[in-house]
């Protein structure tokens, strides 16, 4: 069995020793009630419902998966009760707002309470987590009326939020769409088409789903310019807000998949389905990006999850496993063997797997904290730096939490050894759950072409230079210091090649077409590391601030946050010397030669 205690401490470590977050959310408009004891009392209630309710059903959710009969889903035994449990609690509409039942709280202590959540069970956590995206998206773009009567069901829980985007001609190229919207007498839309791969597109946890649907007009542009967004209920609302008639929008069959089978995943068939244009007409990517951008964020906290978990599990095991003895001294003389975690392969793993979480954990918070910035400050331009941040950090967390959460998960399986492989031990379902991670809501090679194509490129690097002054400022704050030195000087040196990657890679991209697509995964992880990097020296800041309150927790920080600069930071030597190899090797080879 897996193994899973949120890590409270670590948690509020980086929210109120890094980053002081209730001192900067409580000046924010709207969130003077936000403060370190709030935000402390919500994660305590959080974690009783992941540790009591939702954990103890992810193994025995994936083990039974969902079934379709007769158009209708049924969840796994337990999900209904535990979903009720978590709906009943307000975290449905954690930050929604509170003039449709919203609890308004900041986005930075939603992102902690997806963590757990995702941690506990990732299944279970994709259902509540698509209608967040569904609400921003109907509170940006909604009419009034729209908002009334669809804002309040999806805040409370009773009803459920999808985006249905994809088609089986037309994945990340929604140009291709083929889904047509079609002008009623009375106000409303008829759509016909067929999407695919729809999370949570039918399934008996909620009275009413609320689908967010992509289609054409028949007058529509072509490409992306002709796509306009459309909200087809399940059941049509009646005029007291109740489910009324079966609206023509239902499941064809579920995908048979890899992982996360306690998701369910759907074909769904919209055959005339009566629906209402959010937005404006052939603008309706700017309602979906609205939602993809928070649910990317999310994806990128997924991975973290699945981190962590991984790494606990493992560790528990690695204490208990007796195989061997250490190198040195024996530290179980009275055993016929040592456990294995004496054994340098398998700190390795474990340290690896544990540093990285917490970067990444960090730099989710600080992201985070400038997206809650980036929507309240009173400050125009306040509002407008956090918001690069928040676009330059987005791939960075979607991509590296997930492709890293992935190779933890992997990693934390090799130290069970056969264990990790057999279905009963838990393991090999974390390997499955998170694989398609780095696949939806963008794959990561589309999030890396979004950070080199793009980010990089906003008003002559805009983002990428206020990101720079972040840390410089960072770095500035620690100068000097002895006890910071050997954190400080690693940072400064990789910060130092990212530049000169970023002005070599803008450079070669004027001559060479594939450059920056070549170049574009093993630039985020340079990035990456180089921002974890950056959340080391943050948190080994705050973590000697400790040093006489917390010794242990303090030398701890130091060893794991040395292990980082040592061992895993040096990898962008490497990434660079690959990235500056170009595209040749890449392109030369005719495509009938493979």
């Amino acid at each position: 069995m897996t193994t899973y205690s949120v890590p409270l401490r670590e948690m509020r470590f980086v929210l109120h020793d890094v980053f002081g977050a209730a001192d900067t959310l409580t000046a924010l408009p709207g969130f003077a009630d936000a403060t370190a004891d709030v935000m402390d009392a919500v994660l305590d209630e959080c974690a009783k419902l992941c540790e009591g309710v939702l954990f103890p059903i992810n193994q025995s959710g994936d083990q039974e998966g969902c079934t379709i009969k007769d158009g209708k889903v049924t969840t796994p035994k337990g999900f209904r009760e535990a979903y009720k449990q978590y709906a009943e609690g307000g975290w449905c509409g954690l930050t929604a707002d509170p003039e449709f039942g919203g609890q308004g709280l900041p986005e930075t202590i939603d992102y902690l309470v997806g963590e757990m959540v995702g941690s506990a069970n990732l299944s279970l956590g994709l259902y509540p987590g698509l209608t967040q995206g569904t609400i921003l998206a109907l509170t940006a773009f909604g009419t009034p009326e729209q908002k009334k009567v669809y804002l309040p069901k999806l805040i409370s829980g009773a009803w459920q939020g999808t985006m249905c985007l994809t088609e089986s001609h037309a994945g990340s190229d929604l140009g291709l769409l083929r889904t047509k919207a079609v002008p009623n007498s009375d106000g409303s839309y008829s759509v016909t088409g067929t999407k695919i791969f729809i999370s949570a597109g039918e399934h008996d946890m909620t009275e009413n789903h609320v689908h967010l649907v992509l289609a054409r007009l028949p007058d529509a542009p072509e490409g992306s310019r002709g796509i306009s967004m459309f909200l087809v209920p399940k059941f049509l609302p009646n005029a007291d807000g109740s489910p009324g008639k079966p609206n023509a929008a239902a499941a064809g069959s579920i995908e048979h998949k890899m992982g996360m089978k306690g998701s369910v995943t759907c074909v769904m068939n919209f055959d005339g389905a009566k629906g209402w244009l959010v937005g404006q007409p052939h603008k309706g990517l700017a309602g979906m990006f609205v939602m993809m951008n928070k649910e990317r964020l999310f994806v990128g906290s997924q991975g973290i999850s699945v981190g962590e978990v991984a790494y606990q599990s493992a560790v528990t095991y690695a204490k208990d496993r007796l195989q061997g003895r250490a190198a040195a001294t024996p530290s179980r003389p009275d055993q016929a063997a040592d456990p294995i975690i004496v054994h340098p392969d398998i700190r390795n793993r474990l340290l690896a797997s544990r540093a990285i979480v917490e970067a990444l954990r960090a730099l989710s918070v600080w992201t985070h904290i400038q997206v809650d910035i980036s929507h309240k400050h009173p400050d125009a331009e306040v509002r407008q730096r956090a918001d690069d941040m928040v676009g330059l950090m987005t791939p960075i967390v979607k991509a590296g939490g997930t492709d890293y959460g992935s190779e933890i998960a992997n990693a934390c399986l090799q130290v069970l050894g056969g264990h990790g492989y057999i279905r009963e031990h838990g393991m090999e379902q974390l390997v499955r759950d998170v694989r398609i991670t780095q696949i939806y809501e963008g794959t990561n090679t589309i999030q890396a072409l979004d950070l080199v194509g793009r980010k990089l490129g906003i008003d002559g690097g805009r983002l990428f230079t206020g990101w720079l002054k972040e840390v410089d400022d960072t770095l500035s704050r620690v100068s000097g210091r002895n006890d910071m030195a050997e954190f400080a000087a690693p940072l400064k040196d990789s910060l130092e090649r990212l530049k000169a990657a970023t002005a070599w890679l803008l450079e070669e991209s004027k001559h060479d077409p594939n450059a920056r697509a070549a170049a574009a995964n093993d630039y985020l992880r340079l990035f990456g590391l180089t921002a974890f990097a950056w959340m080391w020296v943050s948190m080994i800041e705050a973590a000697l601030a400790k040093k006489d309150s917390d010794a242990e927790f303090t030398a701890t920080k130091l060893h794991v946050g040395r292990y980082f600069m040592q061992r895993l930071l040096p990898q962008v030597g490497g990434l660079d010397a690959v990235m500056r190899a170009g595209s040749k090797s890449l392109m030369a080879l005719a495509e009938g030669a493979f």
